[in-house]
C-alpha cells in the first residue's frame, strides 16, 4: 500500500530569516516547524515512532498508540495514527491549551487530563499515568517519547541534513528547547559527523532543572513550575544527550509569552509559546556576541493554538504575564477592562438570543448591556431564565426587557472594604464614574488580584 499523500507534507520546512529584530553582529534564522501539516516539530516524531514500531512488530494492526504529551507529540501521533487506523490514547497536563484539547478531540484522540504541578512518583504524573494504562489496555503500544531513540533519530535524518542545506552548510550554532529532547540528540548527534564546531544553546523555561544543569552541573530537586508549554523538565529524559550544550538561558514565561508576540508583531510569524523561549535566547545569545555567526532556532509550532493564551490580552493580564498601567484603585482589580476593548457587551436592542449567543461562546455568566457607550445594565443567566422558561419563543425579546438596571456601582477611589461588601452578597460591583464605565468586578477577580499580589 502506498504511503499516505500527507505524510509526504512531514519535514522539508522553510527556513527564514529574522530581519526586524535585532540580532547583534549575528544572522538568525527561524526553521518553521509550524508549517508540518500537523501544526509542529513533533509530526516528524510522531511518524517515526509509529512507523518503528510497526516494523519491529510492537505496534500491531488494530493496536492502540498510547502517550504522554503536553500537546504536540499527541497531535503528531494522532494524526499519523489515525490515517493508519489505531486508536489514539493520550494523556495530557492540564495546563494544555484548549485549541489543543479541540484538534485532539477532532482527530479522535481519547484524552485523560492530569494535573501539571505533579512529580514523578505522584499517581498523577502524566508519564507514569500513560505508562500504567498502556500496561492495561489490550494491544496498547507505549510511545514513550522520553525513551524511544526513534524521536533523535527522526531529527538525526531528517532535521539535520535539511539545516545543513539549507544553510549552504554554514552554520555556527543552533538554539534548542529540551522537552523530550529529541531534537537536540538527533541534531548533536548529526552535526558531531557533519560540524563538529558547531555551538548548541539551550534555551529553557524558569522553573525548569535544566539549565542549572548545563550551567554547573548539578542536577536540582526543587523545580518549580512554568507556563510555556512542550519543554522544560523536572528530570534528564532518557534520550538526551546534552554533552554538545555549551551555554544554556534561562526565560521567564513573561519574556517567553512577550517575545512570541514581538516575533508576530514584527515578522508576521504566529508562532506557539515555546517559540518565544527560544527566541528570547537566541536573541540574547545573538547579542552577546563579539564577531558573526550564523544561527539558527525553531518555531516548535503554529500560535493558531495559543489565541487564548498568548495572544489573548485578558488572559496574559490574569496570568500577570502582561502588565498594565497601575491606576492604584479599584480598576487595578478589573478583569476585562471596557475602556481597553476587552468586555463582551451587548446592547438593549439585541435580543435575549444574542446575548445568550454571546455568553456561551465567551463562556460567560452576564455581560453588561452598553447603551451609546454607556452602561445601561447588566443581563446574566437568571434574568434569561426566569425569562424564557415559560415560552422559548421569549428568546426573540429584547434585552431591555430584562436586564437588571438596579447596579452595585462605585467609584474607582472607593474602598476594598466597600468592594467586599457587595461581593460578599453575591453581587457583582460596577466601577465607573460620571465619564464612564471601566468595567465589572467579580469575586473571581477579586481572588485573581490576590493571587496575583501573593505570588
Amino acid at each position: 500500500m502506498s504511503s499516505p499523500a500527507l505524510f509526504s507534507l512531514i519535514g522539508n520546512t522553510p527556513l527564514v530569516e529574522v530581519t526586524r529584530i535585532d540580532t547583534g553582529p549575528c544572522q538568525l534564522f527561524l526553521k518553521l516547524e509550524c508549517q508540518n501539516p500537523g501544526g509542529s516539530i513533533k509530526d516528524r516524531i510522531g511518524r517515526a515512532m509509529i512507523e518503528a514500531a510497526e516494523a519491529d512488530g510492537s505496534l500491531k494492526p488494530g493496536g492502540v498508540v498510547v502517550e504522554a504529551t503536553a500537546g504536540n507529540t499527541g497531535l503528531g501521533l494522532a494524526l499519523v495514527a489515525r490515517i493508519k487506523g489505531y486508536r489514539v490514547v493520550l494523556v495530557v497536563p492540564n495546563k494544555m491549551a484548549i485549541e489543543k484539547e479541540l484538534h485532539l478531540k477532532a482527530l479522535g484522540a481519547e484524552m485523560h487530563l492530569t494535573r501539571s504541578d505533579s512529580g514523578k512518583g505522584h499517581p498523577e504524573y502524566y508519564q507514569d499515568y500513560a505508562a500504567r494504562l498502556a500496561r492495561e489496555i489490550p494491544g496498547a503500544w507505549f510511545a514513550d517519547q522520553f525513551n524511544n531513540q526513534a524521536n533523535p533519530r527522526a531529527h538525526e535524518t531528517t532535521t539535520g541534513p535539511e539545516l545543513w542545506e539549507q544553510t549552504q552548510h554554514e552554520l555556527d550554532a543552533i538554539v534548542v528547547g529540551v522537552g523530550s529532547s529529541g531534537t537536540l540528540t538527533g541534531l548533536s548527534r548529526y552535526f558531531a559527523r557533519t560540524q563538529p564546531g558547531l555551538e548548541f544553546v539551550l534555551a529553557d523555561p524558569k522553573g525548569s532543572i535544566l539549565a542549572d544543569y548545563v550551567n554547573t552541573g548539578v542536577l536540582r530537586d526543587d523545580a518549580g513550575s512554568w507556563a510555556v508549554e512542550g519543554i522544560g523538565e523536572d528530570f534528564i529524559p532518557g534520550i538526551a544527550d546534552l554533552s554538545r550544550v555549551k551555554s544554556a538561558y534561562t526565560i521567564s514565561d513573561e519574556e517567553s509569552f512577550n517575545t512570541a508576540r514581538l516575533l508576530l508583531r514584527e515578522e508576521g510569524i504566529l508562532a506557539g509559546s515555546s517559540s518565544g523561549t527560544l527566541l528570547a535566547a537566541a536573541l540574547k545569545y545573538c547579542r552577546e556576541q563579539t564577531t558573526p555567526k550564523r544561527v539558527v532556532t525553531f518555531v516548535c509550532d503554529t500560535g493558531t493554538r495559543y489565541l487564548t493564551k498568548v495572544y489573548s490580552d485578558g488572559w496574559m493580564v490574569d496570568q500577570g504575564l502582561l502588565q498594565r498601567p497601575k491606576t492604584g484603585d479599584l480598576r487595578d482589580l478589573i478583569g476585562r477592562r471596557f475602556d481597553d476593548g476587552d468586555v463582551v457587551t451587548v446592547s438593549p436592542s439585541d435580543t435575549l438570543l444574542t446575548a445568550f449567543n454571546r455568553m456561551r461562546s465567551a463562556d460567560l455568566g452576564q455581560l453588561p448591556v452598553i447603551d451609546n457607550g454607556q452602561l445601561a445594565g447588566i443581563i446574566d443567566e437568571s434574568d434569561l431564565l426566569e425569562h424564557v422558561t415559560s415560552a422559548p419563543a421569549k428568546f426573540q425579546s429584547l434585552v431591555s426587557s430584562t436586564m437588571t438596571t438596579q447596579l452595585q456601582t462605585l467609584r474607582p477611589k472607593d474602598s476594598m472594604r466597600q468592594l467586599r461588601h457587595i461581593l460578599d452578597h453575591g453581587l457583582t460591583a460596577v466601577i465607573s464614574d460620571e465619564q464612564r464605565f471601566y468595567g465589572l468586578i467579580t469575586r473571581f477577580d477579586l481572588l485573581n488580584h490576590m493571587r496575583r499580589i501573593l505570588s
